[in-house]
């Protein structure tokens, strides 16, 4: 298949009518880029199943690159509690889904997270939302994992904080080494359990019981 000859005037055109068809349209420019990758593939963007793809994919990246336009005070929005409770608080197999940031495939998994009180706690929706928001944009494990517990440490100050990532890169499955069944695990340990072996051992062993069964 070869490519179709398209000259940048044809794109300058496509985005002018976007924006007028829709004035404010912030996502134009995505769209523009997606029809130029169409075209470069060899893609005929004007073909039926493909007309309406830029637009897609322009409101897809709009959504999996949500948590750029998210604030962290107004997702948390006051929802730290005191309480009288120094027991390790552990919320396990939180679903996320991100984009690497190197390829722009998705990567997808489960994410672990663990913190001693400090006589405050978080409401128990803002740990998920928190590691939603992080996934929510172009990301590397390790970034992320390490982001999760450092936004739960300013706000709550807590004892210590444990958070558990594991993912699958479709980037290393469906290219490059092409290992389907490959799952990176990163973790970020503060406070208690980083310098104490005994509270990460109990953390890690509560992760591992989840997978026995």
């Amino acid at each position: 298949m070869n490519p179709m000859k398209v000259n940048v005037d044809d794109f300058d055109a496509f985005r002018t009518e976007l924006i007028e068809d829709e004035p404010g349209w912030a996502d134009a420019d995505i769209q523009v880029a997606v029809r130029s990758i169409l075209t470069a593939i060899g893609e005929n963007p004007e073909r039926q199943g493909l007309v309406k793809t830029p637009l897609r994919v322009a409101k897809m990246y709009e959504e999996l690159t949500a948590g750029y336009h998210v604030d962290p005070a107004a997702l948390i929005n006051d929802a730290i509690f005191e309480v009288h409770y120094d027991e390790m608080v552990v919320v396990k197999d939180i679903d996320y889904y991100s984009l690497c940031e190197h390829h722009m495939l998705p990567f997808m998994g489960k994410a672990h997270v663990a913190y001693l009180p400090r006589g405050r706690v978080l409401g128990l929706s803002k740990i998920p939302r928190i590691v939603e928001m992080y996934a929510r944009r172009l990301q590397v494990q390790e970034r992320m994992t390490m982001q999760i517990a450092d936004l739960i440490e300013e706000v709550l100050n807590p004892l210590g904080v444990a958070v558990v990532c594991e993912g699958v890169h479709l980037c290393a499955a469906m290219r490059g080494v092409k290992k389907a069944n490959a799952r990176m695990v990163t973790s970020a340990m503060r406070g208690a359990f980083r310098n104490n072996p005994q509270t990460r051992n109990e953390f890690l062993k509560l992760l591992n019981h989840a997978d026995a069964h």
